[in-house]
């Protein structure tokens, strides 16, 4: 539109100042109709509200798409919050002591969530005494732990995570699998762990290790699964290990001891005899140790997923002297299926 002055002198009106001609004649209090004359101010409501609709349609569909936004980002939230009805999973309820939402994902989550249902296990014998870990799977006192921790024990003494001791029982042993199942006398109430799928495990994974290196109690490492279906090889019992004494746990005795194993056609840790067997483990740079051997391997959903068996002590075979040396960062856990797999054969088992 062409903008036009006003002549000086003219009132000011909101409306374009185009002279046009008039239908009203102008006798001193009205316009003539003539050019040049200014006509009365023209209704403002129906353009007010023609404009009004213009805003407020606007504002709907800012609103709409504000909405289709959000309900966006909610679901994503959702999604990476692990909520909705993906976050149950297939399995359906589960026993055990789980990670809460706001620390899963987390070494200290998962430290507190599992670390009651880990104890520690002394087991006495003629040839001494060793220390390893074990893992309650029942509220009554079921232990899962490795067979070589506990055997030809005498007595067995199980330490919970809050110091109180029970004695325990074995029920049942699986020396071809390295398993074992205690239980305790006159336990009820206790914290359990959550057994999870190790066919779900992939290279790469973040896992804890919970256990009793050199018998202290509750200590946790982590790390990730560096390799799956390592053939490792153990003695069957202690009766294969050269005098070792019995377990990968601390001989109080004659000092640290490893349990051995052979891998890749070398033996570690000293001689397993001629009674061994054979299983596929998975391997974990997780920090291990003497004592280690019946804690857990836990992935960050705080789902049991390995039964730790065997670590790497090179110092302790090539010097044979006796002492015990650090993790290097190669670990073996026996896959909790196979657990799983073995656990009635373990309930049926013939121990005393």
């Amino acid at each position: 539109m062409t903008e036009n002055l006003r002549p000086s002198g003219a009132h000011s009106t909101d409306q374009d100042p185009t002279p046009y001609a008039s239908p009203y004649a102008y006798d001193g209090t009205a316009y003539a109709g003539t050019a040049g004359g200014y006509p009365p101010p023209p209704p403002y409501a129906p353009t007010s509200r023609r404009r009004a609709k213009r805003p407020v349609a606007m504002l709907a569909a800012v609103a709409l798409a504000a909405g289709v936004i959000g309900g966006g980002t909610a679901t994503l939230v959702g999604q990476l919050n692990g909520g909705g009805s993906g976050a149950t999973g297939s399995g359906g309820a589960v026993n055990g002591t789980t990670v809460s939402q706001s620390s899963k994902g987390t070494v200290s989550g998962v430290a507190e969530a599992v670390s009651p249902a880990i104890v520690e296990i002394g087991a006495a014998s003629s040839a001494g005494r060793s220390t390893g870990s074990g893992v309650v799977i029942t509220g009554d006192g079921e232990i899962v732990t490795n067979n070589h921790v506990i055997s030809g024990a005498q007595q067995i003494q199980v330490t919970l995570s809050t110091g109180k001791t029970y004695t325990a029982d074995v029920v049942g042993t699986d020396p071809d699998k390295d398993l074992a199942l205690i239980k305790l006398r006159n336990a009820s109430g206790l914290k359990t762990a959550a057994l999870g799928d190790s066919s779900q495990v992939k290279v790469g994974d973040q896992v804890v290790a919970i256990g009793s290196p050199e018998g202290l109690t509750g200590t946790v490492t982590s790390g990730i699964v560096s390799a799956l279906d390592r053939d490792v090889t153990v003695a069957k019992d202690d009766s294969g290990s050269s005098g070792q004494g019995q377990g990968q746990g601390q001989d109080r005795q004659g000092g640290g001891q490893q349990w051995p194993f052979e891998f890749g056609g070398q033996q570690f840790n000293g001689d397993t005899g001629e009674e061994t067997t054979t299983y596929k483990a998975l391997q974990t740079d997780a920090s291990l140790n003497p004592g280690n051997s019946g804690g857990a391997l836990i992935n960050m959903d705080g789902e049991i997923i390995g039964i730790n068996s065997a670590m790497y002590a090179p110092s302790s075979s090539a010097s044979g002297s006796g002492s015990a040396a650090g993790s290097v960062g190669l670990g073996f856990a026996i896959p909790v299926n196979t657990l799983k797999a073995d656990l009635d054969t373990l309930r049926a088992g013939d121990g005393s």
